[in-house]
């Protein structure tokens, strides 16, 4: 797997982020910038700022907030730009309480005093918000982005392209797997072989791709770079990894993962995810196929990391925001209607091999990556915005 280094990439400059994902705006623009922490009052004053923990928000201050309310905002039209802290979720893509905070220690509403009330939201926080933010932007009629995990590597890097080119090579990968019958995913692991078949029975594939011009209600999720199905069913087994190293087999069957089989390390964290898979079958519905579609360094964040060419991931749970139809009352319980991100790379899962992804379109069946690189197949097909010659081992 190709993997650029960062001194390939251009300094960070929010100006040109904000111009390109969202254009110059016309009028005095409104800015919000939310994040979440574990107390609210911890926003009364930045409080939070220092401690080690909460480095995510303090590069949302440093980063963004300082340079908005100073020349960055007079340069790009900014009216006024405001911070506000809700509770942390401590889920990916769970609704947030309604409660929030202001830097002077008011306690507000985000349905009243802070959805309504600006042009562009942006939400720096360590777990996802991006299936509420873009529910809650259609319903406000906002524009957004979520940044959540954000580091040094993700604003040196993922965060300092240039989107219309990534949007560019997001629209020709989307084009090679639209419309595929299925995907087939071979995985290793020390020498035995599992595969997960994902139907996406002939859909339009989507990409997030970094662009939310004016005009429409959206949320992006930054970096961007990936070209994603909902897919319709699935079937057969899938090796997981938990955050400890343990391993297990989760079995697939009519779209939904029904069992965890225990391969490796700490069975308790197996059987309570069976626990949770009886209590809660939403949980196991697999609700997205991923794909990334950027040259990018690994930054230790799945956000950045997903969108890393080569790379691919399955998601569980919600799926809303992706066009699905798996809403947060189909839980049987709101804590648990969360959209998580499995994601297979090198760095993350060292143990699995992706040995194969292979698709079918059209009645013919292709091989699209093998062992997390580009087949001759792929790279003649996305040679036009792809520099081939970063994969020249394979031509």
């Amino acid at each position: 797997m190709y993997t650029p280094k960062l001194d390939e990439f251009s300094e960070f400059n929010l100006i040109n982020l904000l111009t390109t994902c969202f254009g110059f705006p016309s009028d005095d623009l409104r800015i919000a910038i939310l994040i979440d922490l574990p107390e609210l009052d911890m926003m009364k004053d930045h409080s939070f700022l220092g401690h080690e923990n909460f480095s995510v928000q303090s590069y949302a201050v440093d980063k963004f907030l300082n340079p908005l309310k100073g020349e960055v905002g007079y340069e790009y039209n900014v009216k006024n730009v405001d911070m506000y802290a809700f509770k942390t979720t401590y889920g990916s893509n769970l609704d947030p309480e309604d409660d929030a905070m202001d830097v002077q220690g008011n306690l507000l509403s985000l349905e009243s005093d802070v959805y309504p009330n600006y042009d562009l939201i942006l939400a720096i926080t360590d777990y996802s918000l991006t299936a509420p933010l873009t529910a809650k932007a259609k319903e406000y009629n906002f524009r957004g982005a979520t940044l959540h995990g954000l580091n040094q590597t993700i604003l040196n890097s993922g965060l300092s392209v240039d989107y219309n080119k990534i949007s560019r090579q997001a629209e020709v990968f989307r084009e090679v797997l639209t419309k595929a019958d299925f995907f087939e995913l071979c995985f290793e692991i020390n020498g035995t072989e599992y595969s997960l078949k994902l139907h996406c029975n002939g859909q339009e594939a989507q990409k997030s791709h970094g662009l939310c011009p004016p005009g429409k209600p959206d949320v992006a999720n930054l970096p961007a770079g990936e070209v994603y199905f909902v897919p319709e069913s699935a079937e057969g087994s899938f090796p997981f990894r938990f955050k400890d190293g343990t391993i297990a087999e989760l079995i697939v069957e009519q779209g939904r993962i029904i069992h965890a089989k225990f391969l490796s390390g700490d069975i308790e964290l197996v059987e309570s995810r069976n626990k949770q898979l009886a209590e809660d079958p939403a949980t196991g519905i697999i609700g997205e196929l991923g794909f990334g579609t950027q040259l990018l360094p690994f930054s230790g964040k799945d956000i950045q990391d997903e969108k890393i060419f080569g790379t691919c991931h399955v998601a569980t749970g919600r799926s809303d925001h992706l066009g699905g139809n798996l809403t947060p009352d189909l839980f049987n319980s709101k804590m648990n209607a969360s959209h998580d991100d499995i994601l297979y790379a090198p760095p993350k899962t060292p143990e699995i091999i992706v040995s194969s992804v292979k698709m079918q379109k059209g009645g013919e069946e292709v091989e699209v990556f093998a062992n997390y690189e580009p087949t001759d197949w792929l790279l003649q097909k996305i040679s036009s915005v792809y520099p081939v010659e970063k994969f020249s081992v394979l031509v």
